[in-house]
């Protein structure tokens, strides 16, 4: 049987998000309404978390429950991965025994291992140099909010880690640019913007000449998982691409804000612009659950009707 990966953001066209995007708004709309819609019963999720999330687990396993699935939480150090097992065999294992994998861990070549031995699909939950689900749930919300952001300007404030590296992947699915701006040392890395077609980016040594134009502004934690021996260090680095209310209006007069959460107020963005009208960050990080609900049933079930 025929089945996809969602390892990263390219591995769907823009059809297909299209498609993912309507089916989001009428999951989200039975849901908002206590309407039981419930295409998964007796399927079951598998969770593979190597690193530690708020969002991810509650939105996954949430979203399968409402779907009328089950979701099974397995974290490495309570399972053989963390004791050495090769992620190819455990990959054959568990995918014998669950219809859908979701996993969250920091090497992108672990997650490709997995999937080339699972019998069944396997969704990114995030990886160091990948976050598709997050993108995906950040344009839903910009198109609730402004419409298509076909031929917008987002610009991406801070370190080029995983998010950033989706946006770019986005920009030429959906046919918009990202305005980068990170400190020295910190930026895009020359393999990963080789992938990229230029047309559909452009760096900036000053944030605040980034934030030009701008229909999205959006920023993440100046230290991700992984990398907090280098906190200290950071904090100096990128103390000057704190997104705060000036900042924010070098942008569009209605630029939104963006942040995947969890935020630090005062360091990567004000408290004034995180909780401040520009921001729709609850919506955002609300929507992780629905447009993973419908990545889910289209994993597992294929097109529907609309």
């Amino acid at each position: 049987m025929q089945f996809k990966h969602f390892l990263q953001f390219s591995d769907f066209s823009r059809e297909e998000y299209e498609y993912l995007f309507e089916r989001a708004r009428w999951i989200k709309q039975e849901f908002k309404q206590y309407r039981q819609y419930w295409p998964l019963t007796d399927r079951t999720l598998a969770m593979v978390f190597d690193k530690n999330s708020t969002r991810t687990r509650l939105s996954f396993e949430a979203g399968m429950h409402q779907l009328g699935g089950t979701a099974i939480y397995l974290s490495s150090r309570d399972t053989q991965l963390g004791r050495g097992e090769p992620v190819e065999d455990s990959a054959r294992v568990i995918s014998r025994m669950v219809d859908i994998v979701m996993i969250r861990t920091y090497e992108h070549d672990i997650i490709k291992r997995f999937a080339e031995n699972s019998r069944v699909p396997v969704i990114n939950g995030l990886t160091d140099k990948y976050h598709p689900c997050q993108i995906m749930s950040d344009i839903f919300t910009y198109t609730e909010y402004r419409g298509s952001i076909v031929n917008k300007t987002v610009a991406w404030i801070g370190d080029a880690n995983n998010m950033c590296n989706t946006w770019l992947q986005a920009a030429e699915i959906f046919n918009f640019k990202v305005h980068v701006s990170t400190p020295p040392d910190y930026g895009v890395s020359p393999e990963q913007l080789e992938l990229i077609n230029p047309a559909h980016y452009e760096i900036f040594a000053h944030p605040r000449k980034a934030l030009i134009g701008a229909d999205l502004v959006t920023t993440d934690v100046w230290t991700s998982m992984g990398f907090e021996e280098e906190t200290e260090q950071r904090k100096r680095d990128f103390a000057d691409y704190c997104v705060n209310e000036e900042m924010m209006s070098m942008a569009q007069k209605d630029a939104l804000f963006m942040h995947c959460l969890p935020a630090h107020r005062g360091e990567e963005v004000s408290a004034a612009v995180l909780d401040g009208p520009q921001s729709v960050v609850w919506d955002e990080a609300e929507n992780r659950l629905h447009t993973q609900k419908a990545l889910l049933e289209y994993l597992l079930l294929g097109k529907l009707m609309i």
